[in-house]
């Protein structure tokens, strides 16, 4: 909230001081918003009466405020909505309907460009190609606004907020349904992500890359066709943060891939196809973590070290902990699984003996996939038991040392 406050005094607040107010209406002399744009000097306001206006590709070279009022401006699928070229600009309460698409050039309801000191709040997309296409930018806010898509399939489709080489920028309080990716970030630093909404994405409810030093917390990510990605990135904090009902032959609560020095904490993964999937990730802490109900929990692939699982709660998955491979360089500790059936003599609240959450039944099943029809059998009951007993193609170190036996309450509102 300090930054916010501070972005809107620094930008606005002291240069709006000589500004003068423009207005835009359908029976008035300037008639069209393009028209108000072009009289309008440096920090000036632009009222819009509500109306629906027939425009496209709109140039904002100038810093200045508009208000919408709850005017709709339709694009008519002929080309983007408004393009940004300024510093300290400030666009609230529009519509904005009807965005073409495009594969050779960048189009978007707003594409903002080489901006510094921006905010989109407010704005209602309906039918674009990109929302928000926001490029080698810096503090900014992006809040309250709603993003109706209606993306088909990957290739025609484009993303609800896309941002490139940017840093600085909040994005908090947006609804995104129906595009390609909810939020995309790529090459984007010191960033916060919070209190979104993204659901039903033809992709990914959030997919960012090559992106360090950001922080996502308190987002709801639901039924989207692959979740969640976080690739190639370092210090990332992930908490508070909802994972729900992502399903698919290829989908993920949460897709880690070469992420380093993260905390993934007070999350909720309930049924997803696979909770988490870490790959090639390094100095990760997962704490205070409920995983409910997913087909995997967690799985671990290639490469992933020095990472810990701690006060984690482990609830009806088919498989808790999925591992390739015998090394382990892992830690797991504290965590409450519903399948440990070990004893508390001392009545500490801790398991007597560890508890091993890698099944070798989920070791074929990674194998042989058509194998999970075996699940619940009395086949999979005395592999798994023979493998507990006498540990072969699972890593023999990998266990929980003292599983808790009464679930954890988390806090992860």
């Amino acid at each position: 909230m300090k930054k916010i406050l501070t972005i809107f005094f620094l930008c606005f607040f002291i240069v709006n001081i000589h500004s003068q107010e423009i207005i835009v209406c359908k029976e008035c002399k300037l008639n069209s918003i393009q028209k108000g744009v072009n009289i309008a000097k440096s920090h000036d306001t632009i009222y819009i009466k509500k109306d629906i206006y027939l425009e496209h590709d709109l140039i904002i070279d100038k810093p200045i405020t508009i208000i919408g009022n709850g005017s709709t401006l339709d694009a008519e699928f002929k080309g983007g909505g408004l393009n940004i070229n300024t510093d300290s600009i400030f666009i609230t309460n529009l519509i904005i309907n009807n965005i073409k698409s495009s594969y050779t050039k960048d189009i978007a309801g707003v594409y903002a460009y080489d901006v510094s000191c921006f905010i989109f709040e407010r704005i209602e997309f309906n039918h674009p190609f990109f929302a928000f296409l926001i490029q080698r930018s810096n503090n900014g806010i992006i809040r309250n606004n709603t993003i109706n898509g209606n993306a088909i399939d990957e290739i025609s489709s484009g993303n609800g907020i896309h941002l490139w080489k940017s840093e600085d920028i909040e994005i908090y309080e947006n609804t995104i349904s129906k595009m390609r990716d909810g939020i995309y970030l790529e090459f984007v630093e010191n960033s916060i992500i919070y209190s979104n909404i993204s659901r039903n994405q033809i992709r990914y409810g959030l997919h960012f890359m090559f992106s360090n030093n950001n922080s996502y917390k308190h987002n709801i990510f639901e039924k989207n066709s692959a979740g969640v990605a976080v690739m190639f990135s370092r210090n990332i904090v992930m908490e508070n943060n909802t994972f729900k009902k992502n399903w698919g032959t290829c989908s993920y609560g949460l897709l880690l891939k070469e992420i380093y020095d993260a905390e993934i904490s007070n999350n909720l993964f309930d049924n997803n196809t696979i909770g988490i999937n870490a790959e090639g990730s390094t100095r990760v802490s997962y704490y205070n973590n409920i995983f409910k109900e997913n087909g995997w929990a967690v799985k671990i692939t290639g490469g992933c070290f020095d990472n810990i699982f701690y006060t984690n709660d482990f609830l009806n998955n088919t498989f808790d902990i999925s591992y390739q491979g015998r090394q382990n360089g892992n830690r797991f500790n504290g965590n409450y699984w519903t399948n440990y059936t070990g004893y508390d003599l001392d009545e500490n609240g801790i398991g007597d003996i560890p508890y091993r959450p890698v099944k070798l039944f989920s070791y074929i099943v990674n194998r042989t996939p058509e194998t999970i029809i075996l699940h619940r059998s009395l086949f999979v009951d005395i592999i798994n038991f023979s493998e507990k007993v006498s540990p072969i193609f699972t890593p023999k170190e990998l266990q929980d040392l003292e599983p808790v036996l009464k679930q954890i309450n988390h806090d992860y509102n």
